[in-house]
């Protein structure tokens, strides 16, 4: 059972119910994350004023470029919702940014998963784990102009993913809002529920532009009515 350990006043818990709105609509409407178990805004512990818990289906032990770029998206759901709804962001999206750049990072320097190419620019001697959580690199195999263009690549992934969320967030206004309000009323929503808001609200097939995962220069996502909810696992902020 959750623990109501912290009191939000009224516009902090507002705040919450679309940051993490955001993260759960994003993690639906895209066709390769992890599904969707539950969205809460009851506080979790000291940091976590709400989260987004996604489930996988099954084991995993690779993830593909088109996944880890998906994953990033959930991660900048939330504050971009945010700066839509009031114009401005909080500090709440601190870890969420962290990670998604963690994981831009991982893609441009150890998987070639960048327009730099199928080369890992790591020290060998060096573990991503631990250059991540210093979020800097401790020794350093390459020049400084090769390590410019890392953080340009960076930059790009995440900008890229930026666009794709403010198209999915503004083709999916009307099921952000209606997830929102029933957040603040209920502070949790299971699987079930939404999936019935999804498919109340959601008009149709989503298209997003620029996938990787297909040759063509935009993907369709499934009409939610058509297709199982899928869902990502994803830290609160």
């Amino acid at each position: 059972l959750e623990k109501k350990q912290r009191v939000m006043n009224e516009d902090e818990k507002h705040r919450v119910a679309y940051h993490e709105a955001g993260h759960a609509l994003v993690a639906y409407c895209l066709p390769n994350t992890d599904p969707v178990h539950k969205v809460s805004i009851i506080p979790r512990g000291l940091a976590a004023l709400g989260y987004t818990m996604q489930r996988p289906e099954a084991d995993r032990y690779l993830m593909t470029k088109s996944e880890l770029e998906s994953r990033i998206q959930v991660l900048l759901a939330g504050t971009l919702t945010e700066e839509m709804i009031y114009s401005d962001i909080s500090t709440g999206a601190q870890n969420d940014l962290e990670r998604c750049t963690s994981i831009a990072r991982a893609m441009v320097m150890d998987y070639g998963m960048s327009r730099l190419g199928r080369v890992n620019y790591r020290d060998s001697n060096q573990s991503p784990f631990l250059a991540s959580a210093s979020g800097e690199e401790t020794t350093r195999s390459h020049s400084e102009q090769t390590a410019r263009e890392i953080d340009e690549e960076v930059k790009h992934i995440i900008d890229a993913a930026i666009d794709k969320v403010r198209h999915i967030l503004e083709q999916r206004k009307d099921a952000l809002l209606a997830m929102t309000e029933r957040l603040i009323e209920v502070e949790s929503i299971d699987a079930d529920e939404l999936k019935e808001i999804m498919d109340k609200t959601a008009p149709g097939p989503l298209v997003v532009p620029g996938t990787s995962d297909t040759p063509a220069k935009s993907t369709i996502i499934p009409d939610p009515k058509e297709a199982p909810a899928f869902e990502k696992r994803t830290r609160p902020s």
